[in-house]
């Protein structure tokens, strides 16, 4: 399939909305809209994000998915994406069309249409590479931002950690000893994470600070502790945990390490005035999801304090890092 009827069958029906003009010009539009206009962007590359062999519904879900995570922590709501996909020559027709069925149903689920983009050929022997830039919008309020955490605000993470940092794990070594329900959901969710895209309202209304969780809880609340300059009390006996994850810890200890720095959970963190917490829980459980209060903003050194049941504690650093 060349580049013209890639585009032309493929991604165009994807293009929605009449600013994308069918994808048949060199750049797309679309209307400002009352407060910010939201930028993010991220690139995920076969062998470092996803295996090769991950379905491609899978991957394009992974792919737009990470980018909505961070608008749902900056306050906004999606609207429109562009796509950049490099795919190497021996890239099949149906590979393709898979990739884009997985685009179209997020396109359903979160209200977003695809703006435009590029296709290319990866250099010789590269696997697929794929980046989204995607586009949210505040509504009239501010994005909310990391550096915005304050001594005394309360920490509350939604939904689970470590799921997708043990699928990963479970993949490339050993399968922890669990049941095969257990091991089967800490797949899908490295497959398909799952961020709380429509908490966008909330977080807005509510957070002081936010970012979503993609490195790891404890590398991210040390990203927003320098942001902020100030420090942070994470309680590790607090951290929110699937029935697959406690599984897993029960049957490798260090399992827990892992699942608390691994990353690729797609959660929101955001901080708030103590007052503010009952609210904020309610509202995110009002839309079918989890929110659970994890430790307080403080004063000083910028870095994350562990404490477990009060007293200090320490985890073996499990991130994936680029450089």
């Amino acid at each position: 399939m060349d580049e013209d009827t890639l585009i032309a069958t493929v991604f165009a029906p994807l293009a929605t909305d009449a600013g994308a003009d069918g994808l048949g010009d060199d750049a797309a539009s679309f209307a400002g809209g009352a407060g910010d206009i939201v930028v993010t962007c991220d690139a995920l590359a076969a062998g470092v994000h996803f295996f090769p062999d991950d379905p491609p519904a899978a991957i394009a879900a992974k792919s737009l998915r990470v980018n909505l995570s961070d608008l749902a922590a900056k306050g906004a709501e999606p609207f429109a994406y562009l796509l950049a996909l490099a795919l190497p020559a021996d890239c099949r027709g149906d590979w393709a069309r898979e990739f884009a069925a997985g685009l179209a149903a997020d396109q359903a689920r979160y209200g977003v249409t695809l703006l435009g983009g590029d296709t290319l050929r990866a250099s010789p022997g590269g696997g697929a590479t794929i980046t989204v830039t995607a586009f949210g919008r505040t509504g009239g309020g501010a994005t909310v931002r990391r550096r915005a955490a304050r001594p005394g605000h309360r920490i509350v993470v939604t939904g689970t950690v470590g799921d997708a940092a043990l699928g990963l794990q479970a993949r490339l070594a050993a399968p922890y000893a669990i049941d095969a329900s257990h091991a089967e959901a800490l797949d899908r969710a490295y497959l398909w994470p799952d961020p709380p895209v429509a908490a966008w309202r909330v977080v807005r209304e509510f957070a002081s600070a936010a970012m979503d969780v993609s490195d790891g809880l404890i590398g991210d609340l040390a990203k927003m502790c320098r942001a902020a300059g100030a420090g942070a009390e994470l309680d590790l006996s607090a951290v929110p945990l699937s029935a697959a994850v406690r599984a897993a810890v029960a049957a490798d200890p260090s399992a827990f390490d892992r699942a608390v720095t691994g990353g690729d959970d797609y959660q929101i963190l955001a901080t708030m005035p103590d007052g503010q917490v009952a609210g904020y829980v309610a509202a995110i459980e009002a839309l079918g999801f989890t929110a659970t209060p994890v430790g307080t903003i403080r004063s000083g050194e910028p870095r994350v304090t562990l404490l477990r049941d009060g007293h200090a504690a320490e985890v073996l650093d499990g991130r994936f890092q680029h450089f």
